[in-house]
């Protein structure tokens, strides 16, 4: 499992209705895409729990294959073509667990970013955080780390409104999901 996100910050007093429109007319696209497991369709709005407008889809992938079939193709030109080429981060999934709500559509999300600190086992400090479960309401989870900044990563999907809980707070507004059957549940090592 390979987990991907950019996030495009816009400006403050930028009509997020845009963004809903675009993945009201665009999200059903990948619907079928070969190779993902999901794609969650993240916004944030400022004023609303965030300091900036961004979009911020998420990603799981089964295959690479997949992965590389977006990034090259015409889904992310889609996007380089709108916005500008975006940084996207990646990080290997180590974790996908589905939570008390799984099969509900989700309405928000959060995202944990940490740093592994230097001095302590990273696997230690990783298991420690796939021990922690999400809680009522929690749809699905994943966890994956960048082993080049040493930095764990946890989205969680929620039915409802995300509790307060560290990290960013998102609204979900689609849910592509062609291969979420395919996503290992579990520890993936």
């Amino acid at each position: 499992m390979h987990a991907l996100q950019y996030e495009i910050t816009l400006p403050a007093d930028y009509d997020m209705d845009v963004i809903r429109t675009r993945v009201a007319t665009r999200g059903h696209l990948l619907d079928a895409f070969p190779g993902l497991g999901l794609k969650a369709y993240l916004i944030r709005e400022r004023g609303a729990g965030s300091p900036v407008n961004a979009y911020a889809p998420f990603y799981l992938w089964n295959t690479p294959e997949g992965m590389n079939s977006f990034l090259w193709g015409p889904g992310f030109q889609g996007v380089v073509d709108d916005f500008g080429r975006p940084e996207v981060q990646h990080w290997m999934g180590l974790s996908y667990e589905e939570g008390t709500a799984a099969g509900a559509v989700p309405r928000s999300a959060t995202r944990e970013r940490l740093a592994i600190p230097e001095g302590v086992r990273p696997a230690d400090f990783v298991a420690g955080h796939l021990e922690r479960t999400a809680g009522e309401g929690t749809v699905a989870s994943a966890v994956a780390v960048d082993p080049r900044r040493w930095e764990l990563l946890r989205l969680t999907l929620w039915e409802q409104e995300a509790p307060r809980a560290p990290g960013d707070r998102f609204e979900v507004l689609h849910l592509s999901a062609p291969e979420h059957a395919g996503l290992t549940r579990g520890r993936h090592w």
